[in-house]
């Protein structure tokens, strides 16, 4: 068997949902694949301390530094092969990645949307706004769905999803809370490790990933 699949968590803020992949991690539940890298594009993130803490590599990419879109994607790309890394798992990355981009790394990039795709995703549907619309739409179930990535936002092929109840008395405060504990924190490391498998078999059978 060949090594883990190399995986680079991209962040932009706390990392709640970085914390459930090195939790899930430290618990054996990713034995295909191993968190080598995380890279942020916000100086200020605490996901930046998490990494540190779990002793993992990390990184500070901001598109300001970089003088654009195309500069900051091509640092990007060029940290992430440098580093060997297989998969990228975008956890909580608040930038829209390019399609030239998104060829690049084909069916090596996964997200986590805090709703069930199709519903309430897109441009404009993150964080908590996510949970408002599901709200004022008076929805009865909710929850996250763990993706590809392509060029279009939250548009790319499904790989699991988790539904979550949403209670008469709930905020959206209180929704993305329970959606995170219940459904993202489950499904993204399962996605990870789902796919991360895949990774190793093509890389195992000699073919280019």
């Amino acid at each position: 068997m060949l090594n883990r699949v190399r995986i680079a968590v991209l962040v932009s803020g706390g990392g709640t949902n970085l914390q459930a992949l090195i939790d899930a991690q430290r618990a054996g539940a990713i034995p295909s694949g191993e968190i080598v890298l995380v890279v942020a594009n916000n100086p200020n993130a605490y996901a930046l301390t998490r990494a540190e803490n779990a002793g993992i590599a990390s990184a500070v990419i901001t598109r300001k530094a970089c003088g654009g879109q195309e500069p900051f994607e091509a640092k990007l790309a060029e940290t992430l092969e440098r580093n060997g890394i297989d998969l990228i798992v975008l956890a909580g990355f608040m930038s829209i990645l390019s399609e030239s981009f998104t060829r690049r790394f084909e069916n090596r990039i996964i997200n986590v949307h805090p709703s069930l795709i199709p519903s309430f995703c897109g441009q404009g549907f993150y964080g908590l706004r996510v949970h408002e619309a599901a709200l004022d739409y008076g929805v009865k179930v909710t929850g996250a769905t763990v993706h590809y990535v392509n060029e279009i936002p939250d548009g790319g092929r499904i790989i699991l999803q988790k539904a979550v109840e949403i209670l008469p008395d709930d905020t959206p405060e209180t929704l993305q809370k329970r959606v995170m504990e219940l459904a993202e924190w489950v499904i993204l490391p399962q996605a990870a490790e789902t796919v991360s498998a895949n990774i190793l078999k093509i890389k195992e059978a000699g073919k280019t990933i």
